[in-house]
């Protein structure tokens, strides 16, 4: 297995991105990004489609990286960069499960995954998009996972237990000594 360098995390809203990238980040000692503080300003303003290309363009130029977040519009940026690709594809009653949780838990506050200004609130639309992404969007992720370079591992899990059970298998940093 080539050591991951820059791994995409990709998933339904709800599946545990986030959550899974800041581990790998901490394990790995990796730089993390999480796309929803890239393409969301304060008042959950979008940048525009070419700003947001230009950014997601300028940070996956570096050496290495943990990215977290779909966006499909920027994947063409994104994979060709990756070492790794993650694709957390569990059942959507989990994600839309986590999702209520995340909602009940940060109401009103912004997540430290999300923008500043961004507050957490419920959204029928979002969860709409968490309803259908396995109809609408998983099928393109698993045409992405196929279609790698041979030089690209995909990663494809299907529970929480097979991410951490890969995780695991990461080198564990050791703490500093002062």
């Amino acid at each position: 297995m080539t050591s991951p360098q820059r791994i995409l995390v990709l998933g339904s809203p709800g599946s545990g991105k986030s959550t899974l990238a800041k581990q790998i980040s901490a394990r790995l000692s990796l730089p993390i990004v999480h796309l929803d503080q890239v393409f969301w300003t304060s008042g959950w303003v979008q940048l525009s489609k070419v700003e947001f290309e230009a950014r997601c363009a300028d940070l996956v130029s570096a050496d290495s990286w943990v990215i977290d977040g779909n966006f499909s519009s920027t994947l063409h940026i994104r994979l060709p960069r990756a070492t790794h690709v993650i694709f957390l594809d569990l059942p959507r009653i989990t994600c839309i499960r986590r999702a209520l949780s995340r909602i009940a838990t940060h109401r009103g506050q912004t997540r430290p995954d999300m923008a500043p200004g961004c507050p957490e609130r419920f959204d029928f639309e979002f969860l709409r998009y968490i309803w259908t992404f396995p109809t609408r969007s998983r099928p393109r992720v698993l045409s992405e996972l196929n279609s790698l370079r041979p030089d690209q591992t995909p990663l494809h899990f299907t529970s929480h237990p097979q991410s951490a059970a890969w995780l695991a298998t990461l080198p564990k940093l050791l703490p500093s000594s002062p």
